[in-house]
């Protein structure tokens, strides 16, 4: 089985290189070693040498030097929405005191189903709608930062 051994962000890598992707959800962007089943059906074994979180358009090198594209999976969530920024702000910072991992931009918050926080959500006077997209969520405040805007959930 081949070994992907390395990660590289959007941009950052020879996109030209790329021989496959894998589609992969939240959990699975979030790995050191695991099994992957790539596009055209090959299986690789992701061999990192510490965790990562992969986005949407990294890409993983092969041990041939050859390269995979991440792709992020669409995955059931919760789309979170309110009148009113100040609301929405209001909200988010109560899933932030829970530390949930969410992707904020100025309209609506996501977040993975939980149904303890989305009758908190209702009694916060929020709206919830269940959706099916990729999720990206902001990362923590100890995380290397990109020096990139808020995410743009759409």
């Amino acid at each position: 089985m081949r070994r992907a051994i390395s990660h590289a962000k959007n941009g950052e890598w020879p996109i030209s290189k790329a021989v496959d992707g894998v589609t992969l959800d939240y959990e699975a962007r979030h790995r050191r070693r695991y099994r992957l089943r790539t596009h055209e059906g090959e299986d690789i074994l992701l061999d990192l040498a510490e965790a990562v979180a992969m986005a949407d358009g990294d890409g993983l090198r092969l041990e041939d030097n050859s390269w995979l594209t991440v792709k992020a999976g669409q995955e059931d969530l919760i789309e979170i929405t309110t009148d009113n920024p100040q609301h929405l702000a209001r909200v988010a910072w109560h899933l932030g005191n829970r530390h949930l991992a969410a992707a904020i931009n100025a309209s609506r918050i996501l977040i993975r189903p939980d149904h303890v926080i989305e009758s908190m959500v209702v009694g916060l006077d929020a709206r919830i709608r269940h959706v099916t997209e990729s999720f990206q969520p902001e990362h923590g405040a100890y995380h290397e930062h990109r020096n990139t805007p808020l995410s743009s959930a759409s």
